[in-house]
């Protein structure tokens, strides 16, 4: 059994931690951190989290944090904003066995790329190369007994997972690609703010990051690591009134003028044949199919006529997108099986 403790615990991405720990087998949550909900009964932010965690409480990020969780924790699951992890990890490193981070804090090798996309200097750039990125399906082998993890961000697993196998197969050229893709408002955090409250949200579909936003530089990043063939994204979200899941609909222009639909969904299907969280299908992918999951649906066309495959991608934002992916690098990091603990099937209705 390994202690862990979850920092952050009172956002959503801490919260689903707390949650897919209580049905883990050999993961005891021993502390959960908050700042606003500091000494709150977790059971009271969160409810549904009761019949597991109804004596705990919430305690405050302060000077004793970090004795705190050296003393009773080996692994800790980190659910901090961007920009927080850069300040706690390096109090951490060494003095717990594994760290798994969901912020975009370590997941590029690059310290140029923080001012560049994050508007800020990194501050512990030493560090950068030292994390492993979590994305399991095609980097598990630098995250077995890794003991400092940079989950990958929930668009950019979607749409590497969708696109990097094309790629590598030269299916689809690495230039030009497009990614739109949607999420649920659970996507921009728990803190309250005027264009994720209900009434903003509700009855509207919106853009937003044109041209900037931050999981550009990571999708790129992700397929060219993978390939090895540098790529180039135009990467374009948008938030939908739902409150889990994610859409991405990528396009690339065909390079293999031989490919079909067919082709390309058995190129996804290869690749992923044993991945436990993956399914493959010519059936098209929906949010409400993966909810609750730690699994994406994948599925692709070929269109002859403007000679372009489309590969679309689904997932839950808050499982396989950030805790789910996180767990399951834990598990690898933990030499544990990699399913354990882990939802495959999502929830209806």
């Amino acid at each position: 059994m390994h202690n862990v403790a979850v920092i952050g615990a009172s956002g959503f991405t801490g919260a689903e931690f707390l949650r897919l720990c209580a049905n883990h087998p050999n993961l005891n949550v021993v502390i959960a951190t908050a700042q606003t909900h500091a000494d709150e009964l977790v059971a009271n932010l969160f409810p549904n989290l009761a019949a597991t965690y109804g004596n705990m409480r919430f305690i405050p990020h302060n000077a004793e944090l970090v004795d705190t969780v050296t003393e009773k924790a080996d692994v800790v699951l980190m659910g901090l904003p961007h920009g927080h992890a850069q300040v706690l990890v390096p109090q951490l490193v060494g003095k717990v066995k594994h760290i798994i981070d969901l912020s975009a804090d370590f997941r590029f090798r690059n310290p140029e790329i923080y001012p560049q996309w994050y508007g800020a200097e990194h501050q512990t750039p030493h560090l950068l190369d030292k994390f492993a990125f979590g994305l399991p399906e095609l980097f598990r082998a630098e995250l077995a007994g890794a003991e400092l993890v940079a989950v990958a961000g929930c668009y950019v697993t979607t749409a590497a997972l969708a696109l990097a196998p094309l790629v590598k197969a030269k299916i689809i050229k690495p230039q030009g690609i497009i990614v739109d893709a949607a999420s649920g408002v659970s996507g921009a955090g728990r803190t309250a703010q005027a264009n994720t409250s209900f009434c903003t949200v509700d009855e509207d579909f919106t853009a937003y990051g044109l041209l900037n936003h931050r999981h550009t530089p990571e999708i790129q990043q992700a397929i060219a690591t993978y390939t090895q063939i540098p790529t180039q994204v135009l990467f374009t979200p948008h938030l939908a009134p739902m409150n889990r899941g994610i859409l991405a609909t990528c396009y690339g222009v065909l390079n293999d003028t031989k490919a079909t639909t067919q082709s390309a969904l058995e190129c996804l299907a290869q690749t992923y044949a044993n991945e436990p969280f993956v399914v493959v299908d010519e059936r098209l992918p929906s949010t409400k199919a993966t909810l609750g999951s730690n699994t994406v649906h994948l599925s692709a066309r070929v269109d002859e006529r403007t000679q372009t495959v489309i590969t679309i991608g689904a997932l839950d934002n808050l499982v396989k997108g950030a805790s789910g992916q996180g767990i399951q690098c834990a598990n690898l990091a933990l030499g544990l099986l990699e399913r354990t603990g882990l939802p495959q099937a999502g929830l209806f209705g």
